[in-house]
């Protein structure tokens, strides 16, 4: 496979995402913005050449937007194959690549988020053990950190306290998110909507800025849904699911 890295010279022009055709949609937009802020960072998108689900999202771990500390890793934001594109060997050619080029960058190893069972939007930790990976850190809701080491003497990863356990004050519905994933452009809106059409107390908070997202009280900054105070989902949400979980939480 042929992959293409996505950068500030050809953002414009490459597709990003299998699930959106139009480039005008406020979904490939925020997505866009979202990569051309980051790669000042040090981010890196790496996509196929053909399109479809099949990517790998990293930074280094210090300029990610979740509380961890792993000081000189690099962090996995997304490695994601679906579709027609699964089972050809592709995710491993894309952390290949990945480790490839963090150990050019002088990194000591990779951090990615998992948890005991494949839960939505996040990597298969069968994949991620198979792979060499192994949990360095679990929060409170289940949420684990895996890591792979380049260097035995490097510090293993950890949670921040705040995502260690995950809390909110908040009576009601609460939702943390980016636009780091860019189905939130389009149905954070939607339940927001669905909320107050339904007299149902909800709350979205969307992480502008790296300093709140590493401070945030939840391991999954992309999208974290709490509900009176507890952590409900990491999975997004649309009209019906969001109104299935609320008649489960009366």
């Amino acid at each position: 496979m042929n992959f293409i890295q996505v950068t500030k010279d050809n953002l414009e022009k490459e597709h990003i995402c299998c699930a959106i055709s139009n480039n005008k949609d406020v979904q490939v937009s925020s997505k866009k913005e979202w990569l051309s802020d980051r790669f000042e960072d040090g981010l890196v998108f790496l996509k196929s050449e053909e399109r479809g689900k099949c990517f790998i999202e990293y930074i280094p771990a210090e300029n990610a937007w979740i509380p961890i500390n792993a000081p000189q890793y690099m962090y996995i934001d997304c490695l994601w194959v679906s579709g027609s594109l699964k089972g050809h060997g592709y995710s491993t050619e894309l952390l290949n690549a990945c480790i490839e080029d963090s150990k050019a960058k002088g990194k000591k190893g990779l951090c990615i988020l998992s948890a005991q069972k494949k839960l939505p939007f996040l990597s298969d930790p069968k994949f991620l053990k198979y792979k060499g990976f192994s949990v360095c850190d679990e929060a409170d809701n289940g949420i684990q950190l895996y890591y792979l080491a380049f260097d035995k003497t490097a510090e293993t990863p950890y949670f921040k306290d705040c995502a260690k356990h995950p809390h909110v004050e908040e009576k009601g519905w609460v939702l943390y998110y980016t636009h780091q994933c860019p189905f939130n452009a389009k149905y954070v809106p939607i339940v927001e909507k669905t909320a107050k059409d339904n007299n149902i107390s909800f709350k979205a908070i969307r992480l502008t800025t790296r300093e709140e997202a590493q401070n945030a009280p939840t391991p999954i900054t992309n999208y974290a849904l709490f509900c009176d105070g507890e952590y409900v989902t990491n999975e997004q949400n649309n009209d019906k699911k969001f109104l299935a979980l609320a008649v489960k939480r009366k």
